[in-house]
């Protein structure tokens, strides 16, 4: 459904709906690659809306944090009251619940790097398929791994009658291996090692383009400025 832009960007938490009109009047937003005018109005799920990086000197106030995801936790940001399973949201802070939103997806069995920011531009960038940015996985299996069947996922292969991109897939052990991807189908990995027979019995994010920080088992922490700077800039965010 088509909504006005001003009211999307607001959405996203990039900035009040009249700041967004301000930075339509300024030229500073563009639909499909061309320049908004006010009160136009386009569909998120389907346009390509852009923002300019002018924008971030009015970004005062955008928090990041990172957390190391426990598997048996759903990625959603709704209050537990309304939700029957136990969500990453019960694992922030009380202070910062419902003021940060987990960027992307991890399933309930999957473990690993989890953002969270109010930084509608960043999680747009870092979710949305056209901006290919990457995220690493470590794949675990009880069965020995063998170089065919990571071939099969280095080159792409048919799921759900769609072709996955191609994928950096890296040895570790005979039973392990690390698997980065440009795009996020739902349960991928797990439906790509099915499909070439590979039993995963642990599945676990280890990157977020720049980001591959040691954290403790179940550990939260806010972004440092230098980790920060570097993962604005890979998604050619002005910093």
């Amino acid at each position: 459904m088509e909504e006005r832009l001003q009211k999307i960007l607001s959405g996203q938490g990039i900035c009040s709906r009249r700041k967004a009109e301000e930075y339509i009047e300024a030229g500073l937003v563009k639909v499909n690659g061309e320049v908004a005018t006010l009160g136009q109005k386009a569909e998120e799920a389907v346009d390509k809306i852009e923002v300019d990086g002018k924008v971030l000197a009015d970004r005062k106030e955008m928090k990041y944090y990172l957390m190391n995801k426990p598997v048996g936790f759903i990625t959603s940001n709704v209050d537990n009251d309304e939700h029957p399973d136990r969500t990453v949201r019960d694992l922030l802070p009380k202070e910062l619940q419902g003021k940060i939103y987990p960027v992307g997806r991890l399933d309930k069995e999957t473990s690993g790097l989890l953002l969270f920011t109010n930084d509608g531009v960043l999680a747009y960038r870092l979710t949305h398929p056209s901006f290919d940015h990457e995220k690493e996985y470590e794949v675990e299996s009880n069965e020995e791994v063998k170089e065919g069947q990571l071939e099969k996922m280095r080159t792409g292969m048919m799921i759900k009658d769609e072709k996955t991109k191609p994928a950096t897939v890296v040895k570790i052990t005979s039973t392990k291996f690390t698997i980065a991807l440009t795009e996020g189908k739902n349960r991928q990995i797990r439906r790509m090692c099915k499909k070439v027979g590979i039993p995963l019995i642990a599945l676990k994010r280890t990157r977020i383009m720049t980001l591959k920080p040691q954290l403790e088992k179940d550990g939260f922490r806010l972004l440092s400025e230098k980790e920060k700077s570097a993962l604005l800039k890979s998604v050619n965010i002005e910093v």
